[in-house]
């Protein structure tokens, strides 16, 4: 079987899930290949895309919130497209796929798979609702645009996509929390929505020995005796990925549990004020590309830290939990569905640091007897095989109904 996988870029969550998918199916025997926006023809699409939205945010923090899918390239032509079985879409915004392009790649006759990687399919443009649930009717009333109202940009993207979707389409969400809100979606409802979680290689991403970890420490001069947590975002200061409430939880954890001798690893993209603000010592990692490095970094921390406020499937709850580190955040999006309550880590309400602070001085208690309950929720649940089968089988349905 032949599958050709389109993400926009090879980076980010959804692009990294997508490699990682391919890589699982080719390790169990399947062809696949993954084609990103360096394979379309233009990048012009791309800044066209943002350009035609500037005149209907609300302001600059949305930006990036919204798509139309007004701009893109037909890849339907492409020679992995023309010679696979099964097209595999992931996340295909910012002037990648438009609303037409992805009509064209229909009209070749081969089955079309979405995997949902944030709300956009079911949206009338926006990546997150951030609470609006008018996605469940026509959209309209968009709180992101400048002019909001009910036949508002929202609902006229809304009612393009409802004329222009497939008929038939094969709908993946990697959590059931995004699985459910595609079913209750006007867009989506009608379509099969099946909860494949992503991908991990648990043997790249796996748990470090005693001194493997004291080793990765003192490269770093962080002291033997140290609680290390770990907290990483492609760009920290998202408002999303919620750094600010863990700079309060991290305060809290100073004045209520002055035992913890806690040090926080910071991997990413960070500006040096937005790490003045924390208090306590923090060591700051970068943004690393290596796998390897990426590991080590996970396998050596007590605990991971998540305080964000919407997510879906986090890829690096995965990597703490393959590597066998426990994880503390808040109780949002997929989340509770990989970390077991005081099994594998701890979960606090959304949005509350005090109980983030409780969620992570619990864990930094209980580290090293979590660490063996977080790696069989891994090897269980999102080992590259596991995953990797359950693609094949809805592949398999899916040439079959067509």
């Amino acid at each position: 079987m032949h599958i050709a996988l389109l993400t926009t870029y090879p980076h980010g969550g959804a692009g990294i899930a997508c490699r990682r998918l391919e890589g699982a199916l080719r390790h169990i025997g399947a062809e696949a290949r993954t084609l990103t926006a360096a394979d379309a023809p233009s990048r012009w699409p791309f800044y066209a895309e943002r350009l035609s939205f500037l005149p209907y945010e609300r302001d600059r923090s949305v930006r990036f919130q919204f798509s139309l899918a007004n701009f893109g390239c037909d890849m339907s032509r492409h020679p992995v497209v023309q010679q696979a079985d099964v097209i595999h879409l992931h996340w295909v915004n910012q002037g990648f796929l438009s609303l037409r392009n992805l009509q064209q790649l229909a009209q070749t006759g081969k089955p079309i798979v979405w995997t949902l990687h944030d709300m956009w399919a079911f949206t009338g443009g926006c990546h997150h609702s951030a609470g609006c649930e008018e996605y469940t009717r026509a959209c309209g009333h968009c709180p992101m645009l400048r002019w909001p109202g009910p036949c508002d940009l929202s609902h006229r993207i809304w009612r393009r996509k409802k004329r222009l979707f497939p008929p038939q389409m094969h709908i993946i969400t990697c959590s059931e929390w995004l699985g459910q809100r595609a079913r209750s979606s006007s867009l989506l409802s009608g379509y099969p929505v099946q909860v494949i979680p992503n991908a991990i290689d648990i043997q790249l991403f796996t748990p470090a020995a005693p001194e493997q970890r004291q080793a990765f420490r003192q490269r770093l001069g962080i002291p033997s005796a140290a609680v290390v947590a770990l907290f990483a975002s492609v760009k920290v200061e998202n408002p999303w990925k919620g750094f600010g409430h863990l700079v309060q939880a991290l305060g809290h954890v100073r004045q209520q549990w002055p035992h913890l001798p806690l040090e926080l690893l910071v991997m990413g993209k960070a500006q040096p004020e937005t790490l003045r603000q924390l208090p306590c010592p923090a060591r700051e990692l970068g943004s690393l590309s290596d796998p390897r490095q990426i590991a080590e970094a996970y396998a050596a921390a007590d605990l991971f830290v998540i305080p964000s406020l919407e997510e879906n499937l986090p890829n690096t709850v995965m990597e703490a939990l393959a590597c066998g580190t426990p994880v503390a955040g808040f109780r949002t999006g997929g989340i509770p569905e990989m970390v077991e309550h005081e099994e594998n880590g701890f979960l606090a309400p959304v949005g509350d640091s005090l109980a983030l602070a409780e969620a992570i001085a619990w864990v930094a208690e209980r580290s090293e007897q979590l660490r063996a309950a977080a790696r069989r929720k891994a090897e269980h649940c999102y080992a590259q095989t596991i995953v990797a089968q359950q693609h094949l089988a809805l592949y398999q349905e899916a040439l079959r109904q067509t």
